[in-house]
């Protein structure tokens, strides 16, 4: 793909990709941090300078012998397709985690948010950071992140779930998440009830599901009841690709989370921030939101 006269290049990562849509909509200047495993390399290079220039305190671990993740996207007719080598990505250590200076943001930060593909690299940093969350009375928020991680990566899943205050996910990943479990239905709205009740490590906070379903209605469970919120739809035309949407709408509506808005606020500004990144390549943004 590389060889091809049209490639652009940009700056991912899931969970990267979430923290600086609520880095773009917050409008504070070094508002969020983002700790992850790059390599010592260009695209390592490009990725610090990218995430600079977002507004986010990246301490990346920079791995010695591993390049920076990549991950190829092929985009048609506005639907994506993504071929992933993850590469440093993968060899992030909780030891770095653990250095004094990357701790102390730990203990400074409120509201956590780690993807789900992270399951796949250091369960231990997720269970640190998990369990100081709960200690802490802080909100800690995960995503389902893609069907392979509810099927193949369950027990690390089922392990840091009852520290989830937050649980995003789409509708495929839900399904899924409802079949590894026996759960026997297929209904949307249901199983984002059952996540919502699953048991808590903390009880100061009530478990809310957040389950995105592209074009229709955006499903939230919490204490026992289901609502759903309409999205804002696109004209075919007007869509470019659909690469980051998931991650765009986590981050606006952490955005609004962060600053104690209603859950309704919080949908509309996911909803707001996906509908942004669909109509651009990758997860990029204009200079300024015009979120209201």
């Amino acid at each position: 793909m590389a060889s091809k006269p049209n490639v652009e290049y940009i700056a991912g990562g899931a969970t990267q990709n979430s923290i600086k849509v609520a880095q773009w909509m917050l409008q504070i200047p070094g508002a969020t941090d983002y700790i992850g495993c790059i390599g010592k390399d260009k695209f390592g290079e490009e990725m610090k300078k990218n995430s600079k220039a977002a507004g986010v305190n990246v301490q990346y671990l920079e791995d010695e012998t591993a390049p920076t993740g990549t991950c190829a996207v092929c985009v048609v007719g506005g639907e994506r397709s993504l071929i992933a080598n993850l590469s440093a990505a993968n060899c992030y250590k909780s030891e770095h985690l653990k250095k004094p200076e990357n701790w102390a943001l730990v203990e400074k930060a409120k509201y956590f948010y780690i993807a789900g593909f992270f399951l796949t690299v250091s369960p231990e940093s997720i269970q640190l950071v998990a369990e100081h969350a709960a200690a802490k009375n802080k909100v800690f928020s995960m995503n389902l992140s893609a069907p392979f991680i509810c099927e193949f990566f369950k027990d690390a899943q089922e392990k840091a779930l009852p520290y989830m205050d937050f649980v995003f996910g789409n509708e495929t990943e839900a399904r899924t998440f409802s079949k590894v479990h026996g759960w026997e239905t297929d209904d949307v709205a249901e199983i984002a009830l059952k996540i919502s009740q699953w048991p808590k490590a903390s009880g100061t906070y009530k478990r809310t599901t957040v389950i995105t379903q592209g074009a229709d209605p955006v499903i939230v469970a919490e204490d026992g009841k289901v609502k759903q919120f309409p999205v804002i739809l696109l004209p075919k035309e007007k869509l470019v690709d659909t690469n980051g949407a998931g991650d765009a709408f986590v981050g606006g509506f952490l955005s609004q989370l962060v600053q104690g808005k209603s859950i309704e606020d919080c949908v509309r500004a996911g909803c707001y921030a996906s509908n942004v990144i669909i109509q651009r390549s990758g997860c990029t943004y204009p200079e300024k939101p015009e979120f209201k």
